[in-house]
């Protein structure tokens, strides 16, 4: 039996596969250790959303090959050549392979599931935080932006039941879970490959009782203006925390239409303000990224005028980079001294105004 320490980087659907990853091996007789100075075998579970975090992720495995064995997986190992790049780790394995993780770390073996369809739902888990149980509702998504990589790892959309999904939410109100996070790579588009919908799921999911909230994901607004009056009636429940995260990228009409992003600034328009309309102390929480390649000095100024018209209680500002095996990658890139210029600019815009509110 082996001591292993976890280490995750990126989303709550990173999260949610460790914990996964974790209750498999500890079920295996394997020991989960909080620590790698505990730990005879380290895995890596990696994000390959943002270059800066992939420049983390190499350096701690490089950094912990030293001494450690060390397997990775996660998102990073279908965008870049790891076993190529870092030929001294174990085991080499894909987001999909995560069920198998006690035979991959039992024979060391690199493992990439040609099985799309895995059911990462109702397997043992051990959570990270007692009290919040993160519970992934789909794999994958109907999205095809041009500056994502997660896309190449988690594929298309795959919905899961609405039973199975309720079933794991009543067994984490039982082991006294207080805040339930339903996550996957784009809730908005939950359920459209299986006949049904997020404000579906989340009405059946509000009649389970308990002392609980469910804090909902990532939704993109193309998909949410197809749900918009369905969802907002669901949040009037009192299980639904009133938080809505919509990725807006950018203000500009332009370069959503270049990222390939099927909403526009109207859309995002609309669903803020029918949300802030029904539900006046709700958190909205948008996702920027300054810099994408075709974005002139216009195009960011639009930006810059829907942030402050809006004024999103939360802004995640990415400064935009290029991810291998990506169309945007391939474009010719504005200089990264003007990316920080303007990230400055928008996250001064955002200072500003919280300071004020």
């Amino acid at each position: 039996m082996v001591n292993i320490y976890i280490k995750s980087y990126g989303c709550q659907a990173n999260i949610s596969d460790s914990e996964a990853m974790a209750g498999i091996l500890a079920k295996s007789g394997h020991f989960i250790v909080n620590n790698e100075n505990e730990a005879d075998l380290i895995l890596v579970n990696t994000c390959s959303v943002k270059n800066k975090t992939v420049s983390k992720e190499l350096h701690y495995i490089k950094k912990h090959l030293v001494n450690k064995e060390v397997i990775v997986g996660g998102c990073l190992t279908k965008t870049i050549n790891l076993r190529k790049l870092i030929p001294e780790v174990e085991a080499v394995f894909d987001t999909n392979s995560i069920l198998q993780i006690k035979e991959i770390l039992e024979t060391k073996k690199d493992t990439f599931s040609i099985n799309k369809d895995i059911q990462r739902i109702n397997v043992p888990v051990i959570r990270k935080n007692k009290q919040t149980a993160v519970i992934p509702i789909s794999q994958g998504c109907l999205n095809k932006c041009t500056f994502c990589a997660t896309k190449l790892s988690r594929g298309n959309l795959i919905s899961y039941r609405i039973g199975d999904i309720k079933r794991v939410l009543e067994k984490a109100v039982l082991d006294n879970c207080k805040i339930i996070y339903l996550t996957s790579q784009d809730n908005g588009c939950y359920g459209f490959d299986i006949n049904t919908s997020l404000p579906e799921l989340l009405k059946e999911l509000v009649l389970v009782k308990g002392n609980y909230k469910i804090r909902i994901g990532m939704s993109n607004p193309w998909h949410v203006i197809k749900i918009l009056d369905n969802l907002i009636e669901s949040y009037r429940s009192d299980k639904i925390m009133k938080f809505l995260h919509i990725p807006l990228q950018t203000g500009s009409d332009k370069v959503l239409k270049d990222m390939k992003r099927i909403h526009s600034v109207q859309d995002f328009r609309l669903i803020l303000t029918k949300f802030r309309n029904k539900f006046s102390d709700i958190t909205i929480s948008t996702d920027i990224i300054v810099g994408y390649p075709t974005e002139t000095d216009t195009d960011f100024q639009k930006t810059i005028d829907v942030i402050q018209e809006f004024q999103p209680e939360v802004l995640n500002i990415s400064k935009y980079s290029p991810m291998p095996r990506t169309f945007a990658g391939n474009l010719k890139q504005i200089p990264s001294e003007e990316i920080k210029r303007r990230s400055k600019i928008l996250t001064d815009v955002y200072n500003e105004y919280k300071k004020r509110n």
